[in-house]
């Protein structure tokens, strides 16, 4: 940088120092105040379907008329950038994340130098990128197009989202020339086969072009414990470096964040398989991004589908609702009288036609509102009034129970043996006094338990809602279910219930 623009950046520093101060803590901290952040115009998106012929001219008009908005993001962090094989238990995974990775045993005190990809939204120098590209980052720089390579700007993190993999980060230092802004497209109107361009910094090489076409819409992308979210699919060229770059329609308007690639153990780039945030989903989140902070609104549930051979059981004519697997204790659904086993039909009179559209719903809702949920339960509907809590990821994650000792009785067509709650085993998996109920104690990792998700050291306190007392009792209510038929089975794990339904084989 040039000794001008360094005396006039730390002049600027020393007149609001009190406030810069104060921005970069809470940048670190992750906790931007809201008397930091402007007010940000969220940028319009076209929503004008797409028309027109697709020319020898279409892309190179694109290419050159976005790329000024594309931008090229390095950080340097001291803790190790993780990949997204780990971020998901390592091995053979096969997701890889966009950016430079240090090697497996590199030193954690060394500096992490990561390169990625980001685009800007407004003449004030707001950018979106990708949250694993600066996500941990202690210094986050921008190379702007057509400048050289050397010449980069400082930038702080102003809101991260992990949920949907997004950040907001903006210039702290900007050029003398303005800033041109990227175009919002509508991803709710692409389609499987319609064309798309990718601009990014794969590898290094940066404002890299390529082009391709939507492979597929909604692929479920998992970004934390039982929580998707909907992607593009894209077999435009991205490789890593890519990450936070656009995804762009033939207007040339964004209508994804490329995000994450598909690969195998063999493969460090491109096969074909990209995945993109809809664009749709990260400029609902701009307002919130720009205060720092995100909030959704939560229950306390799991929920699962409702399985398609057991909708007699439930009493439902169609598949439909969303299976209500646990409840957390003291959370708001548990507050409001909801139990594990309901069937969650309705929100606030909207209907919930699936399991995912439940989630996404009650994360839209606004913490601390009272809302009505409709559930049905021993084929009866009824009405809970639930009061949203907020999410807090950090809460969420559980543990797997501990297998137990040895096997006392087998049940047939399940593929698990079951063993009495004895006092022993009680103190040792924790389980409140005068419980009863059958410990199973041992999974065949083939059969229908499994399937299930029932884990060893499960311990089964209903079957059908009828309560179990023993081994023998819970085996002889299991033994009643035909094969085909479903169990729908209550357990207790660490600490909570869970409603678990299991097909007989």
């Amino acid at each position: 940088m040039s000794t001008r623009k360094t005396t006039a950046f730390y002049a600027v520093l020393i007149a609001v120092a009190s406030v810069a101060v104060g921005m970069v803590i809470a940048s670190r901290m992750d906790l931007s105040p809201e008397s930091a952040a402007q007010t940000l115009v969220v940028p319009a998106a076209n929503s004008a379907p797409l028309t027109g012929p697709v020319d020898a001219s279409t892309f190179r008009n694109i290419a050159k008329t976005v790329s000024p908005t594309v931008v090229n993001i390095r950080t340097e962090s001291r803790q190790r950038a993780q990949e997204l094989t780990e971020f998901f238990g390592g091995g053979d995974e096969l997701f890889r994340r966009f950016f430079g990775q240090p090697r497996q045993g590199q030193p954690n005190e060394r500096p992490t130098v990561a390169a990625g990809t980001g685009f800007i939204i407004n003449k004030d120098g707001l950018i979106l990128t990708n949250n694993h590209v600066v996500e941990g980052a202690d210094k986050v720089e921008v190379s702007l197009y057509g400048e050289e390579d050397d010449q980069r700007y400082r930038a702080r993190v102003v809101g991260r989202d992990p949920l949907t993999d997004s950040a907001l980060i903006e210039l702290t230092e900007k050029p003398s020339h303005a800033l041109p802004e990227a175009k919002f497209g509508d991803s709710a109107l692409m389609q499987p086969g319609d064309w798309v361009m990718a601009i990014g910094n794969p590898f290094g090489l940066s404002h890299t072009v390529s082009v391709g076409v939507i492979s597929a819409l909604k692929r479920p992308f998992p970004v934390a414990e039982q929580r998707t979210l909907d992607m593009l699919q894209t077999d435009a060229a991205i490789n890593p470096g890519n990450s936070g770059g656009p995804l762009l329609n033939v207007r040339g308007e964004v209508v994804g964040m490329n995000t994450a690639i598909y690969a195998d153990s063999r493969q460090s780039g491109n096969i074909g398989i990209g995945f993109a945030v809809p664009i749709n989903v990260v400029r609902n989140l701009l307002p919130q991004l720009r205060t720092g902070k995100i909030t959704r609104g939560m229950i306390g549930v799991q929920v699962t589908p409702v399985p398609r051979e057991a909708l007699e059981e439930f009493g439902l004519k169609e598949r439909t609702g969303a299976l209500v697997a646990a409840v957390s204790s003291n959370g708001p659904a548990a507050k409001a009288g909801m139990e594990p086993g309901d069937v969650i039909l309705e929100v606030n009179t909207r209907p919930i036609p699936s399991r995912d559209e439940l989630v996404q719903t009650i994360m839209g809702l606004t913490p601390g509102t009272t809302v009505p949920i409709t559930v049905i339960r021993d084929k009866q509907r009824r009405t809970l009034n639930v009061t949203i809590g907020e999410i807090n990821l950090e809460q969420e994650s559980g543990q797997r129970g501990d297998a137990d000792e040895a096997t006392e009785d087998t049940t047939a067509g399940f593929g698990m043996s079951l063993g009495g709650l004895t006092a022993d085993r009680a103190r040792r998996l924790g389980v409140p006094a005068g419980t009863n109920g059958a410990v199973i104690t041992e999974i065949d990792p083939s059969g229908a338990a499994a399937r299930a998700q029932l884990r060893e050291g499960d311990v089964i306190l209903r079957v059908s809602r009828q309560p179990v007392s023993s081994a023998a009792d819970a085996s002889r209510l299991l033994q009643q279910v035909p094969s085909g038929g479903t169990a729908l089975i209550l357990v207790w794990r660490q600490g909570q219930e869970l409603f678990i339904p299991v097909r007989k084989d």
